[in-house]
């Protein structure tokens, strides 16, 4: 999904979003903001976990992982600010060579990413040789490397099948490669590895949902466990959620994943009821118009990859991208 940042000013963008009484606070933030992405010839992408005042505040290209990714290799802009964490950054980062790339706080990193090594795939590689290693982007750029192709939630089954082999290793979500061995026949080699917002949610939470909730749906990111996904009425990525409620438009609904998501959403299917279950990001809430304001105004902050190593990732998404969804 793309998104361009209207010309409206703070007010006009948020309102009915956030309360009014931010609005105020906020709107200069937010005016300094756009003059310095003006003068930098910058453009913010967000993830879809951003909170309300960056993602309809500022961001002028939004969207799950794999829209971010594809994104960042069309811009035009001499600087890209990432609000989102530090793996985004570097996909930022490795398919754009020649341009600025900045993150707000360094401190935004990711579980899932943490799980895993470039030595634990080498190591992986010596057990099961001649078997692809397909790895979700939610890892560091030195895992790329050693990997034959990225995927992300909204694309893994199509990655997965593209490679025409009867078994891959799938890292380091184990929930994802889960939910993908029941989408395919190719055996399917997990790692340990999980998001803490994901893995919190229950199959009993939900459940709870429906008793209380009457004719309620449930929608559910493939990153939860498998009790949750049994409740879920659609499973999908953060873009493929998004469709989903844009196209069902149910009376009420439950979105399973972080929660600034779900605030986002209501702001564009007003007539859905969205029922919370906050499992918030810690990660993604580094990430502040102040972090934003303070990245663009300094220059700081910024991405860089081993040349090496980004050359050796850049294999891997680029061979990502090119799979049809």
């Amino acid at each position: 999904m793309t998104v361009l940042t209207p010309s409206a000013g703070p007010a006009e963008r948020l309102k009915g979003i956030v309360p009014e009484a931010e609005i105020a606070a906020i709107g200069p933030l937010i005016e300094e903001i756009k003059a310095l992405k003006e003068d930098r010839n910058a453009v913010v992408l967000a993830h879809n976990y951003m909170t309300p005042d960056i993602f309809h505040g500022v961001a002028d290209l939004r969207g799950d992982s794999l829209a971010l990714a594809r994104m960042a290799t069309e811009t035009e802009a001499d600087v890209i600010v990432m609000a989102g964490v530090h793996f985004m950054a570097e996909t930022a980062k490795i398919a754009n060579e020649g341009k600025t790339v900045l993150i707000p706080d360094l401190r935004a990193g990711c579980s899932l990413a943490e799980s895993i090594t470039a030595a634990d795939i080498r190591l992986l590689r010596e057990r099961y040789p001649d078997t692809p290693v397909v790895t979700y982007v939610n890892t560091s750029a030195e895992v790329k490397a050693e990997s034959d192709i990225c995927c992300t939630s909204g694309n893994a089954v199509q990655v997965v099948e593209s490679l025409g082999v009867d078994r891959v290793l799938f890292l380091p979500d184990q929930y994802l490669g889960r939910w993908v061995a029941t989408q395919t026949d190719v055996e399917i080699i997990l790692w340990n590895g999980s998001c803490e917002v994901h893995e919190r949610f229950t199959g009993d939470e939900l459940r709870a949902y429906r008793s209380a909730n009457p004719g309620i749906r449930i929608i559910a990111h493939p990153e939860c466990p498998p009790d949750v996904l049994e409740e879920a009425d659609f499973v999908g990525s953060t873009s493929g959620m998004i469709g989903w409620v844009k196209d069902a438009r149910p009376r009420q609904v439950v979105m399973v994943t972080e929660c600034s998501m779900s605030d986002n959403v209501a702001a564009e299917v007003p007539e859905t009821d969205f029922v919370r279950p906050c499992n918030l990001c810690p990660h993604m809430k580094r990430i502040t118009l102040e972090g934003i304001r303070d990245a663009l105004r300094d220059l700081k902050h910024e991405v860089t990859v081993e040349p090496e190593v980004a050359a050796r990732a850049r294999v891997a998404v680029e061979r990502m991208l090119a799979v049809p969804v």
